[in-house]
């Protein structure tokens, strides 16, 4: 039987992947991160986060991003930044190639490629993301007491959230491109009954305009019948859907949802046995920073109990 070179694989380097990491350095496991950028994920182009536990004054994104891979350089977590182009899940060892040709081989893989949201591609949506472009209106929220904001879908999850922003701005408008919602019956009239939700329908928005000081400040809006028009908001929540960062992964191989992400037990365990998924690549329905970490430490602890179910590659010699 093929050798493997490591007991464990992890791919991606975001929350979940460093703490899968740290906990697997800890455990000294032979393990090794692969990450194509920087460790980190999407946190690190996060402003700021206020709900994380244990940061009473809150952090930024690239602090707390800083202080996980610190955490788990301080066990010695083996980390290659490289670009991965195939993955074969297969079998009793996995195999990982990497866009040099190097093929790498572990009898077990943790997936956290993570998601990314759906975005506007407008001008200024890149610019002034984090200075009030949102994608998570639980991790911004807050950061909008008493002002007017926007949020732009028609969904459960634009609706869901436009109702929780209630609770912190004095007016959220809802901006739709369609005449009517896709949302449930039910949250829709939750939201036309709320006093501080007003809607804007068949209207699109050309432009998120604003300052490099203060940040967002309006919108460029086109609507059906072609006209053009401003709204004076201080943050507009994109809330059109998130897309799961599956390209590399083998799907012809995992059990996915229909949206393509991937579905799991509550051990994090995928279809495939020895290999498991943690944080926004898996089927759910929350994406927090912190239920990320979590699932990345359930998964390694599951990748230790399989290993430890495993047969050795060499039989114990303890006269040795």
């Amino acid at each position: 039987m093929q050798q493997a070179q490591y007991q464990l694989i992890i791919v991606g380097g975001g929350p979940a992947g460093l703490t899968a990491g740290l906990y697997a350095a800890r455990g000294r496991l032979k393990v090794l991160l692969v990450e194509k950028g920087a460790t980190g994920g999407q946190v690190l182009v996060t402003d700021w986060v206020d709900n994380y536990p244990g940061f009473a004054e809150g952090v930024s994104g690239f602090d707390l991003m800083d202080k996980m891979t610190a955490h788990a350089d301080r066990f010695g977590l083996e980390k290659k930044f490289a670009v991965i182009t195939a993955l074969d899940l297969a079998g009793d060892v996995k195999s990982v190639t990497l866009e040099s040709g190097e093929i790498l081989t572990a009898k077990t893989i943790i997936l956290c490629t993570g998601a990314k949201p759906r975005r506007l591609d407008i001008p200024g949506e890149y610019e002034y993301s984090g200075r009030g472009v949102s994608y998570c209106a639980t991790c911004d929220g807050p950061f909008y007491r008493n002002q007017e904001i926007a949020v732009v879908g028609g969904g459960n999850t634009a609706i869901q959230e436009a109702l929780h922003l209630t609770k912190f701005a004095a007016k959220v408008t809802v901006i739709h491109r369609r005449s009517e919602l896709r949302a449930t019956k039910i949250l829709q009239e939750k939201a036309f009954c709320n006093q501080k939700i007003d809607f804007l329908w068949n209207t699109r928005i050309l432009e998120i305009r604003g300052t490099k000081t203060a940040g967002v400040e309006e919108l460029l809006l086109q609507h059906y019948n072609g006209d053009q028009s401003t709204l004076k908001v201080t943050g507009i929540f994109v809330l059109i859907g998130i897309a799961p960062n599956n390209d590399l992964l083998p799907l012809d191989q995992l059990h996915t949802d229909s949206t393509g992400f991937i579905v799991t037990d509550e051990e994090m365990a995928t279809s495939i046995p020895g290999v498991y998924a943690a944080g926004d690549i898996r089927s759910k329905r929350s994406r927090q920073i912190v239920n990320a970490a979590g699932e990345g430490a359930v998964a390694e602890l599951s990748v230790e109990h399989y290993l430890g179910n495993q047969a050795p590659d060499q039989p114990l010699n303890c006269s040795e």
